[in-house]
């Protein structure tokens, strides 16, 4: 599963007051000139405010409408304003250029400033922005309306991927049926964007140098303000990659005893398309073929959730709920009244992918996502809540600060609240799980299943971005574009694909983020840092001793605990303010990304995955794929 997406939009501003300062004013040292112009450009950013939230708010609602009902009216409304609001970004930020900013005395002006004078794509030419937006749009539709034919029946090839290939993928056991269904997904949502693919990249190589940076990976690492933060991600890759081999070999073992040698070798990747998911960036699905301890029932309250007749409502009020108990906002009326919490049955074509929305007004925010009364879905609702927490305790700020302290904050929040949520002891507490026997058997599989979830999440993510990093760089080709994404995802992850690929298919194109433009790092850097959040809360919520057995960071649940929630508060309450070591030191008291916590969460799972590997001859490693020809 995964976590939804923060909404970024290009904020965009008209310049609506007089000339800010002469052109010839940097000619001039008189002592009071920068002070002059620093006040000036105090008084002349502050008044932007209002329409800086004006346009924002209309380019999330356009976006909105084309995300919730994809026609072609939409989609040009959509273009239209954000083409136009491009246009006024970049006459402010030539205005707010002329400042000499870096010299100012006041940090956070200056924060604004460079936060405002950051153009993004709006650096190109008025043409060349139209038409780096159609690429994307094209894309993005093309993987929105992206339709494949039943198995076996040729007659219905009306199947997108949410819900029925994400179904298909998750319930079938037939290898053939399996292999069909990700080879006809992956040449319609993938194959077809090539050419679009590449005007991509050549335009976000000339956007970026535009906005001074070397390439588009090195503008996208920028949100993370830290010169050192590729080497953080690199070390934190490495530091979880003994616990990540230990289970793949057993993963491979079993599936291997599964489906018989045939189909999946001892030593090389695993084939993707048996793991549960599309692209096999988790394993959850396959707990139930592959766990520790079989007789043991697996965690899942769906049934539960059936027989209580839970609605999609249901589910994110008891999201609702559990902030509230950590005394944090209560979701407002407008929540209920504008949201899409279900799919809509009037036949219109919507992106499903759960999203959480601020529209930049007070107390507008929004969810949409097509909820199935399942257990994944309960988790996906907490976690697209935490987006909505902290939209609501960063919206007094100026409308630059309200986004994340780094795009991965955004997505740890929920996460957190999840971690408590999974929890046996928080589903016995609601209701949900009855008759659940937590002994030590049980409790490994519960350490596993969460390991397939969130483990195996972490090398795909890096690759993601490593992958679009090497592309925007130039180091890979487009004619090495499919092998290379191949031998990455064999190197780090260990899979790979279930029939031979070739440099005429675009594998990496099929996953929504690669279509959609989204950075993918967030995710990674979410996974690692919401188990330090995580730590932190569980400590001020008085459920996690560092060495106390019976308080651990893997046996806790913060809900009720309003110290826990007050300390989340203030680092979401400084939204992007500050640079996120200041963010995450007012939670954790730490200043950098560490996997310190998730491994500290997994231990029990390491260390029985050791032994038992050792006692079933699982290999650990794997050979590099040899399912890619490059012509």
């Amino acid at each position: 599963m995964e976590p939804g997406m923060e909404r970024t939009f290009w904020i965009t501003l008209l310049v609506t007051v007089g000339i800010i300062v002469s052109r010839s004013s940097g000619q001039h040292h008189h002592p009071s000139v920068a002070s002059i112009g620093e006040h000036r450009a105090q008084q002349y950013t502050d008044s932007l405010e209002p329409e800086l939230l004006q346009r924002t708010y209309l380019e999330t609602t356009t976006s909105w409408d084309y995300e919730s009902n994809i026609t072609d009216n939409t989609a040009e409304l959509s273009r239209k304003v954000s083409i136009d609001n491009a246009l006024f970004r970049k006459e402010v930020a030539r205005e707010l250029r002329l400042y000499d900013y870096n010299s100012f005395k006041d940090a956070d002006l200056k924060r604004r400033i460079k936060k405002l004078t950051d153009l993004g794509y709006a650096a190109l030419s008025e043409e060349k922005f139209s038409q780096l937006v159609d690429a994307i749009s094209r894309m993005q539709e093309n993987y929105a309306t992206a339709k494949v034919c039943e198995y076996r029946n040729d007659t219905n090839c009306n199947f997108g991927l949410e819900p029925e290939l994400t179904l298909k993928l998750a319930k079938s056991r037939d290898p053939e049926e399996l292999k069909h269904y990700w080879v006809q997904w992956h040449s319609v949502a993938g194959k077809q964007v090539r050419k679009d693919f590449d005007e991509y990249v050549t335009l976000n190589r000339e956007a970026a140098q535009l906005n001074n940076f070397t390439s588009g990976a090195e503008y996208w690492l920028d949100a993370y303000e830290d010169d050192t933060f590729e080497a953080q991600v690199d070390a934190a890759i490495e530091q979880i990659r003994p616990l990540y081999e230990q289970i793949h070999a057993y993963v491979r073992y079993k599936l291997r005893k599964h489906y018989g040698s045939e189909i999946v070798s001892e030593k090389g990747p695993i084939p993707v398309h048996l793991l549960g998911n599309m692209w096999g960036q988790s394993w959850d699905n396959i707990a139930d073929i592959t766990t520790p301890f079989p007789d043991k029932k697996l965690l899942d309250v769906t049934d539960e959730m059936v027989r209580q007749q839970y609605t999609a409502r249901k589910m994110f009020e008891m999201g609702d709920e559990f902030f509230t108990s950590l005394n944090m906002t209560k979701l407002p009326p407008t929540f209920w009244e504008k949201s899409i919490l279900e799919k809509p049955n009037d036949g219109r074509e919507l992106v499903c992918h759960a999203s959480a929305w601020d529209f930049y007004k007070k107390d507008d925010v929004r969810i949409k996502q097509c909820t199935r009364i399942n257990m994944e879905d309960f988790f996906t609702a907490h976690h697209e809540l935490g987006h909505i927490q902290y939209y609501l305790q960063y919206q007094h700020l100026p409308s630059v600060y309200r986004e994340g302290a780094n795009p991965g904050f955004h997505e740890a929040v929920g996460d957190v609240i999840s971690l408590s949520v999974s929890s046996p002891k928080h589903l016995e507490r609601i209701g949900l799980l009855k008759d659940f026997v937590m002994d030590e058997e049980s409790k490994l599989n519960q350490f596993y299943q969460s390991g397939l979830a969130k483990l195996v999440f972490l090398p795909f993510a890096y690759t993601l971005d490593k992958y679009r990093w090497e592309i925007f760089r130039g180091d890979v080709k487009p004619e090495h574009y499919n092998c290379k994404f191949w031998e990455m995802r064999s190197k780090y992850s260990g899979v790979e694909p279930p029939v031979v690929r070739t440099e005429d298919d675009f594998d990496a194109a099929a996953k929504y983020h690669v279509s959609a433009d989204v950075e993918y790092l967030r995710y990674f850097v979410s996974f690692i840092v919401q188990f330090q959040f995580h730590r932190a809360a569980c400590e001020k919520a008085g459920q996690y001793v560092r060495g106390d057995p019976e308080k651990t960071v893997n046996n806790c649940d913060i809900y009720q605990s309003a110290e826990a929630g007050n300390a989340l508060k203030a680092m979401l309450a400084l939204g992007s303010s500050k640079p996120w070591p200041d963010a995450m030191e007012v939670l954790t008291g730490q200043r950098k990304m560490s996997a310190d916590a998730l491994i500290e969460y997994f231990q029990p799972l390491y260390q029985w995955l050791i032994k038992e590997n050792k006692a079933i001859g699982a290999h650990v490693g794997w050979e590099p794929t040899d399912k890619c020809k490059t012509a």
